[in-house]
């Protein structure tokens, strides 16, 4: 996508080949900032404190973070306490575990001389493929916001919910849950998209708010209360969310609010849809309520707030009174019964599980995630024999496809 109409993926390889750079999100919406990586310590960091997030980059993060690792130390010892470290960033989103086994399966056979130029390799692979998976899941979704806009009679925009930012900041580039809606945007469809701010970190506010901007598409800021006061008075037509892990029966784990929005747009008869990159399917778990570990955060992302003040410098304040404990659960889990749907780079599946083994299975054996087993081949990337290191240089800074 395009910051100031110049192109940009969210993570590349710097002009030196070997570092890694990434849009600093932590800095949006009040400034654009890269990042740069040299370590796998910086990209560890930069993982758990969200200078990037969203589960298909942090997938891809946690991929060159591994390569930068193995620059250093590309013995088994090494490989396996890189991996380890980079595991424990962000326990939710399964994108990370499923990046980094595959990769660590792909080079654990190779000597420790090509280690590292095999991970970036595959780190580069892997970033292609989302953006790939991401475009997909974006032409798949525009036809949901076609056909509600052949239904209106073509005479106004279509009001789109989404929550949290699972736009093209979230991934490499595209995104998920706003994929959709650039692709329709693009198309000439009138579009217009509630922002949910997104408490208690404001990443509708202050991320999604920015790209829609950045991109041109109609939108607003609303709170995150707003939503079911909107879809009462018929002023959304379509809910689409991301997710961090999806059941294999097709719960879906995102920021946490989704949840009670799902609940509204039962209850108003709006359409449900998470945008679901195969590669953040937990085939593993059937029940995500149950099984799926939800992230508790530092207290003070909802006692503190951080904004521009008038003379333009940027100042954190407290909310809360001092001392007052703070809960922080940073997702919930919306049960499959209230999903309508669930969007992949493969087509639309009703949120079930035979439905989503149906589009799957016909792509290869459906992968475990966590258990070490590389995806199937219908998912992997696909390979290149250039090396990484020159494709990621190729008009530098990545742009999109």
């Amino acid at each position: 996508m395009k910051v100031d109409g110049r192109p940009y993926r969210t993570i590349w390889l710097a002009e030196d080949g070997w570092s890694v750079e990434v849009i600093d999100q932590t800095r949006l919406p009040h400034a654009f900032a890269v990042a740069r990586w040299r370590t796998m310590q910086d990209a560890a960091d930069g993982i758990r404190t969200m200078v990037v997030r969203g589960a298909p980059l942090i997938g891809v993060a946690g991929a060159y973070g591994l390569a930068l690792a193995l620059r250093e130390d590309a013995s088994d010892a090494g490989l396996a306490e890189a991996h380890g470290t980079l595991l424990a960033t962000r326990p939710t989103a399964v994108n990370l575990a499923w990046a980094l086994n595959a990769v660590r399966a792909d080079i654990q056979p190779l000597a420790a001389a090509l280690r590292a130029d095999a991970a970036y390799r595959l780190a580069a692979q892997l970033a292609d493929a989302d953006v790939k998976c991401c475009r997909s899941i974006g032409a798949h979704g525009a036809r949901l916001i076609a056909d509600a806009y052949e239904t209106s009679g073509k005479n106004r925009p279509i009001n789109i919910l989404t929550h949290c930012n699972a736009g093209w900041l979230a991934t490499v580039d595209w995104g998920t849950a706003l994929a959709p809606v650039y692709v329709a945007h693009d198309a000439g469809i009138p579009v217009h998209v509630w922002v949910d701010e997104t408490r208690p970190r404001n990443q509708g506010a202050s991320l999604t708010a920015w790209e829609l901007l950045q991109h041109g598409v109609p939108h607003t800021v609303i709170a995150d209360n707003v939503g079911g006061h909107l879809m009462q008075h018929g002023q959304v037509d379509l809910c689409l969310v991301g997710s961090d892990r999806t059941t294999a029966t097709g719960d879906v784990c995102n920021k946490i609010g989704t949840y009670l929005k799902a609940l509204a747009a039962r209850d108003n008869g709006v359409p449900f849809y998470a945008c679901v990159p195969s590669s953040t399917i937990d085939w593993t778990l059937s029940d995500g309520v149950r099984d799926i570990p939800i992230e508790q955060r530092d207290g003070r992302e909802v006692s503190e707030i951080s904004g521009m003040m008038v003379d333009g410098q940027v100042q954190t304040v407290r909310l809360t009174p001092a001392g007052s404990p703070v809960a922080n659960y940073a997702f919930d889990v919306t049960p499959a019964r209230l999903m309508t749907g669930i969007i992949t780079e493969r087509g639309i599946a009703e949120a079930n599980e035979a439905s989503l083994a149906q589009m799957f299975s016909n792509h290869g054996v459906i992968p475990a995630h966590g258990s070490g087993q590389r995806p199937a081949r219908g998912q992997a990337p696909a390979g290149s024999h250039l090396s990484a290191r020159a494709e990621a240089r190729n008009g530098f800074p990545p742009s999109r496809e």
